[in-house]
This record gives structure tokens, sequence and C-alpha cells, in this order.
């Protein structure tokens, strides 16, 4: 079903799309003759139930909510998340508006019920996705609720118009076409879990572009964690004495690979993160990352996500590109 948009119900009334929020959102602006209309209309045709609950029958909790499938006690430990919860809080500061973070470890539906908690009991008014997984149960759950709701992620049309944008291929292309510069012609990609769409689509991505390039590819999957990067490097890498680069989709896989190398007493190695931070900066051997400006996404998801809640379409729906921070792991084939 296509989704009904402010600037659609703006087009049918014939009305200015200001005019249609400020009915939507019980603002001042408009006469009770157009606010009528426009309610109507709205209920008519299934008007995101978020935005017509808020206008029709509940107050503002003035607070947004994050719940991360995550062990509380890693949490420290993942850069990326501790980055963008701050540009988060940024834009939230900036509103006045609170931010509610559960995390909820990774037992099956755990989320799910504080999602329907947070329902129930009014305490946010729209909520923030990440790791959408294949089949994912929370959009539809939270359209049921009526919580509006922002995703990060690859596919737009997972949620459309409810998507912050990557962009997996031209991540991809950074890397792969870095790697190829350097002669490298055997790549082992030690990805998250597959069951991640973000995964499943930098696997393929990197898989096209070594493949247009000559290059051949193997893949592990692992939990994140620097203990697998290691492992993972370690098994691999003496199985298969052809890789000369490995690339890894975080900044803790990358610190374990390293670990690697240096067990296999390996300097020849090239190495790659998806994701920068100071684990990646700092050592004898500053990690090659691609810089992800997590602290701008989360400032861009919010404002989207403010937007949604204001009735008001976002100008920017798309992550800032990534860029290639080349480093003492960038090493031409041997």
């Amino acid at each position: 079903m296509t989704r009904v948009t402010i600037a659609g119900l703006a087009a049918q009334l014939k009305l200015s799309k200001a005019s249609v929020s400020y009915a939507l959102n019980g603002q001042p602006g408009v006469s009770d003759e157009t606010r009528r209309r426009v309610l109507d209309l709205a209920a008519d045709l299934g008007w995101h139930p978020s935005a017509s609950a808020r206008a029709l029958s509940r107050s503002r909790t003035d607070a947004i909510g994050i719940v991360l499938r995550r062990d509380p006690s890693l949490l420290g430990a993942e850069p990326f998340y501790m980055s963008l919860l701050a540009g988060v809080e940024s834009v939230l500061a900036e509103t006045d508006q609170a931010l509610m973070l559960r995390m909820v470890g990774t037992g099956v539906g755990q989320d799910l019920d504080t999602y329907r908690r947070w329902s129930a009991q009014g305490r946010v008014d729209g909520v923030m996705l990440f790791d959408i997984s294949v089949n994912d149960p929370r959009p539809a759950l939270l359209d049921q609720l009526g919580l509006d709701f922002v995703v990060h992620g690859n596919r737009a049309q997972v949620a459309p118009g409810r998507v912050l944008l990557y962009d997996a291929r031209g991540d991809s292309a950074l890397i792969i076409g870095d790697l190829a510069r350097l002669g490298h012609r055997r790549v082992l990609h030690i990805t998250g879990p597959l069951e991640f769409e973000h995964e499943d689509d930098r696997r393929a991505a990197i898989e096209g572009e070594a493949f247009a390039r000559g290059i051949s590819t193997v893949f592990a999957a692992s939990d994140y964690s620097s203990d697998a990067g290691e492992r993972i490097v370690v098994e691999t890498l003496a199985a298969d004495t052809a890789i000369t680069a490995v690339v890894t989709s975080n900044d803790m896989l990358a610190l374990g690979a390293a670990a690697g190398f240096d067990r296999l007493g390996r300097r020849d190695v090239a190495l790659v993160s998806w994701d920068d931070s100071l684990v990646c900066r700092l050592g004898s051997r500053p990690i090659t990352a691609l810089a992800r400006f997590p602290e701008e996404q989360g400032r861009r998801s919010t404002r989207m996500l403010l937007d949604a809640l204001a009735g008001v379409p976002s100008e920017v729906t798309t992550a800032k590109p990534s860029e290639l921070v080349v480093r003492s792991t960038s090493i031409p084939a041997p």
C-alpha cells in the first residue's frame, strides 16, 4: 500500500503542505473547517497511525527511543554506536527533547516487548531502528502500535520514506578500488552476522566490486568481536596462503585481525576496516578504514524522525558518503 503523505493530502485538498501539517498536529494557523477537511481525508486514506493518533488523541512526550540488541557490558567497546548516539543527543539537546535508550541483550523478542511497553505507557513519540534483519518484524509492529520510526539501512523498501540510506556499493568501491590499486588478487572479507541486511548487502557489494576487477574473495561471518577477527584470520590465512588482504566489517574485528597477523608472523597482508575509530588510529600500525561519520549520521536520522513527528518532509534522507582513510595497513601485494 502506498504510504499517505502530507504532500499527497495537500494536493488532494488543494492546500499548502504547511496547512495540512498544522491541521494534523493540532497547531494553530488553520480554520476549524480546514482542520475538519484534513482530518476527515486523513482518516479515509489511512494516514500514518502515529501522526493521526498524535493529532487526534494523544499529547507529545518529547522523547524518542532507541532499543539496541546488544549486551550492555559490550556497548562501550563499539565506538560506532557511541559516536552515533552523541550525534542523536546533539540534535535532541537543541530541541529540548529526551532520549530513552534500552539495551536488551540478544534474546529473541526482547526488543519487541520494549516497543509494546513504551507504546502502552506513552513513553516515547518515535523510535530509531538499527541492524535490520531479513524479514525484520519491527517496522510492521511499530506501524501497528502507531509509533513513528526511522531506519538506519541500505534498503529503501524496508520502510519507504523512513530510511536513512547508506551506500554499501559506494563503500565497497572505495575499499576494493584501493586494494586493486595495490595489486591484491585474493581478499578475505570478515562480515558480521549475515542475518543483518546490511551485512548481506556488504558481502554482495564486495563480491561484485572484486569480480569486476578480477579479484577473488573469501567470506567468513562473525559476531563483530576482536576474538572472532583473530580466530578467523589465523584459521583462514593458514589454510589459504593466496590471501593477501583482509576486509573487516568493523574496527574490533580489524583489531583482532591485526593480532592474528602477529600470531602468524605475517606483515605482508593488507587490512581495511569498514568502521574508523581510535582503535584504528592508534598502535604501531594504524589501520586503513572507512570514515563513515557516525555522529553526523546520528544527527541526520534524528532530524528525519523529528520531521516525521512534525509531519513535514525531510530535506536529507541519505547518509553522508564515506571516505577511505589510508594508513599503514594499505600495503602492496607481495
